[in-house]
């Protein structure tokens, strides 16, 4: 039954059974470096929904990439303010804390050995001293002399 034009048992719907072709990618498809498959895999053991489209994973996976190169980009800033080649959690925690719309999304976070942003309440500072200094108090006494006569 299989002489002649017929199929062969697992050529995969090639006439023939010709060469294979490399598989490519969903990852690599989309131009992404976080794995669309392994994601497709979560959201369908997740059972966060019955059915999962085919382009889910994909988004999902292009947000999450978006978030974690602006996170590592800020990170990275933060550890050459620092002086420092490596990022460590402080760095990543200056900054999420130090950006407005990364501190909403992870205000209830905790980062492990990331410390708190360096803060000081005004109450807590030195009042500045009500007289003026030496400085200040000359200044005003040479505008209120005539001007020497020649």
């Amino acid at each position: 039954m299989e002489s002649g034009g017929k199929l062969k048992k697992g050529a995969g719907g090639r006439k023939g059974g010709g060469p294979k072709k490399k598989p490519i990618s969903r990852s690599v498809k989309a131009g992404l470096q976080f794995p669309v498959g392994r994601i497709g895999r979560y959201l369908k053991h997740g059972r966060y929904a019955q059915r999962v489209g085919a382009g889910a994973p994909v988004y999902l996976a292009a947000v999450l990439e978006y978030l974690a190169a602006e996170v590592l980009e800020l990170a990275g800033n933060a550890a050459r303010d620092n002086k420092k080649n490596r990022i460590i959690p402080r760095h990543v925690l200056l900054a999420v804390r130090n950006d407005e719309e990364l501190g909403k999304l992870l205000s209830g976070v905790t980062i492990a050995y990331g410390g708190v942003l360096p803060n000081i309440n005004p109450v807590l500072l030195p009042k500045k001293s009500e007289k003026p200094t030496t400085k200040e108090a000359k200044s005003p006494s040479k505008a209120t002399k005539s001007p020497k006569k020649a």
